[in-house]
């Protein structure tokens, strides 16, 4: 079997036995919430009968055993069925596929600004240490990774939105516009207030990481004879002080996409965005299980495919670890 062949059934094994496990603990922990689910979608206030209940009950499954629920409802999945949302009675499916490209345009916009700017702060800061910059994106990025993200949308909210009316107060369209009539700039203006809070929360570990790695470098016995040498600060960032910090920033910017979906669930609900954080905080709130599992599962999937995207750029960036891994399979 050829290295590239190893490779793909590899993390197909992988991904395979990753989905398995976090379906099985996903199901266990929403099956021991507290939460009626007959009664979150009844309403609490609601008048009808116990027959109507029970009938209520006995249409969604409720009732049935949790094993014997699991296995239907994994049973389904692997043929495509995902099951039905009980508080938006629509196909899982359509749910997800509908939240997902909402939820991908939030946090690749932040993931993407957040590793290209902080990768340049870090790398500019690690060059220059101890200087006006540096203690002003040191201090601003300390601040930034203890602030909780919910404050930081609370303020981006009450200051943009709400004292100077920049953006818009929430959702990811217009209200009372019909989707087809939607405009790409009518999109972007409610994307960008909820994607600029990712990224600023998003951008402390990684320019202070890599700030870290450029100052090692700096100070490392090759940057001693660099400058013997006579090569300049350019020269030197680009020969040796880029490639020796791009691998750790790949490794913890790649590993930053659970952190970005965790945090996008709370941005989600202060600016009301319809994206899968939305969709999982009301399916938890109402028992909704068939689409909190589906949304357990999508996020699974961003952050293995996060953890792949990171060992084919090592091979990119570093041919070195891709010739070894070859080396090593033959």
């Amino acid at each position: 079997m050829s290295p590239r062949a190893k490779f793909v059934a590899g993390n197909t094994v992988r991904l395979m036995t990753l989905l398995l496990a976090v379906s099985v603990v996903s199901f266990a922990l929403a099956n021991a919430a507290p939460i009626d689910p007959v009664e979150a979608y009844a309403g609490s206030e609601n008048h009808l009968s116990q027959e109507q209940l029970d009938a209520i009950a006995a249409h969604w499954g409720f009732n049935d055993p949790p094993v014997e629920r699991y296995l239907r409802w994994i049973g389904g999945v692997l043929t495509g069925d995902w099951g039905v949302s009980v508080i938006y009675q629509r196909p899982v499916l359509d749910v997800l596929a509908e939240r997902s490209l909402t939820s991908l345009a939030l946090m690749g916009t932040a993931w993407v600004f957040s590793g290209v700017l902080g990768f340049a702060l870090g790398m500019v800061c690690g060059m220059r240490r101890d200087g006006a910059l540096d203690r002003l994106v040191k201090g601003f990025c300390l601040t930034m990774a203890a602030a909780p993200t919910f404050w930081l949308a609370l303020l981006a909210l009450v200051v943009f939105s709400v004292k100077l009316g920049w953006f818009p107060m929430g959702l990811a369209s217009s209200a009372g516009v019909l989707a087809q009539d939607v405009t790409i700039g009518d999109r972007l203006w409610h994307l960008f207030l909820p994607a600029l809070v990712l990224s600023v929360t998003g951008i402390a570990s990684i320019t202070l990481q890599t700030r870290e790695k450029a100052i090692e470098a700096c100070e490392s016995d090759y940057a001693l004879f660099a400058r013997a040498r006579g090569e300049s600060r350019t020269q030197f960032a680009r020969r040796h002080v880029l490639r020796n910090i791009a691998l750790p920033a790949i490794t913890l910017q790649c590993a930053s996409i659970s952190e970005i979906f965790g945090g996008s669930i709370l941005a989600e609900q202060v600016f009301s965005y319809p994206g899968l954080g939305n969709a999982a905080v009301e399916a938890a709130l109402a028992g909704d299980v068939p689409l909190l599992l589906g949304v357990a599962l999508v996020a699974a999937l961003f952050v293995f495919f996060g953890n792949l995207l990171a060992n084919v750029l090592y091979g990119v960036v570093d041919p070195r670890i891709r010739r070894g891994s070859e080396a090593i399979d033959g």
